[in-house]
């Protein structure tokens, strides 16, 4: 594309396969296109691009790096108040209002994981998730119980989205190229997202569960367990083969003062 700096110059992976962005554009659904979408980490705007075509037409914008922001503006001077320089885990995303809004994005490796945890803390506003990650880090959401791929990102998520692995993405694709392959999922609010449990004490079974992931649970949750422990199920299983809802089960069986 002309006017495009070289991208080894913001020391990213750019996607540069057009093909692959307009799918990664169209793996949000129809319904999320309509709606207030936030695209996180745009860079030199290949899927922003994208993303117009596909007919989203409430897009906003963040990303950390001022050359990219300056870049995007004056490609795109119909989003200029609509590209927000913020960090996505730290900001307090006021500019997009207080109603519901989609994610999207080529998501940075290294801050993945930390990116679905913030749209867990505001998932009752986040119907749809669209995005690339690192290929492993991909099939780990959307791993079923019983899977050693499967973990806690697996289980939290899964409690309230339904996952779907999309495609997967080669390095030859980026520029320059990394040095795994990519995949693309698409995570969509389930309709009884709510869980019917502490949501806080939920997490802290969970993640004190697969702290031992090769133990059973009565030696994983050991920390939690009452004195009397015969009546509590799922005790002889280890953490990756339960379902998010027997997590549920758990936490309400546990919960100190039930």
């Amino acid at each position: 594309m002309n006017g495009i700096r070289p991208l080894k110059a913001l020391g990213q992976h750019f996607l540069t396969n057009l093909e692959t962005a307009s799918d990664i554009a169209h793996a949000l659904s129809e319904e999320a296109r309509k709606g207030l979408v936030l695209e996180i980490g745009p860079g030199t705007g290949v899927l922003t691009n994208e993303l117009l075509e596909a007919g989203v037409e409430d897009l906003h914008c963040v990303e950390v790096d001022d050359r990219s922001v300056d870049f995007l503006k004056e490609r795109f001077p119909s989003l200029q108040n609509r590209i927000h320089q913020a960090d996505f885990l730290t900001a307090d995303l006021d500019f997009l209002g207080d109603g519901p809004f989609s994610v999207i994005g080529n998501f940075p490796y290294n801050i993945s994981s930390q990116i679905l945890f913030r749209v867990l803390d505001m998932y009752e506003r986040v119907p749809e998730v669209a995005g690339m990650f690192q290929k492993e880090v991909a099939q780990r959401i959307a791993s079923p119980p019983g899977n050693r791929d499967y973990g806690i990102l697996s289980v939290l998520l899964q409690a309230h989205y339904d996952i779907e692995y999309m495609f997967t993405v080669p390095p030859e694709y980026f520029n320059p190229p990394p040095k795994v392959d990519s995949g693309v999922i698409r995570m969509q609010l389930r309709k009884n997202h709510k869980l019917e449990c502490d949501e806080v004490f939920f997490k802290k079974v969970v993640k004190t569960a697969f702290n031992q992931r090769r133990k059973t649970m009565r030696n994983s949750l050991k920390s939690l367990l009452p004195t009397d422990y015969s009546s509590i199920p799922y005790l002889d299983m280890r953490p990756e083969q339960l379902h998010f809802s027997a997590f549920v089960t758990l936490t309400n069986t546990l919960k100190p003062g039930r």
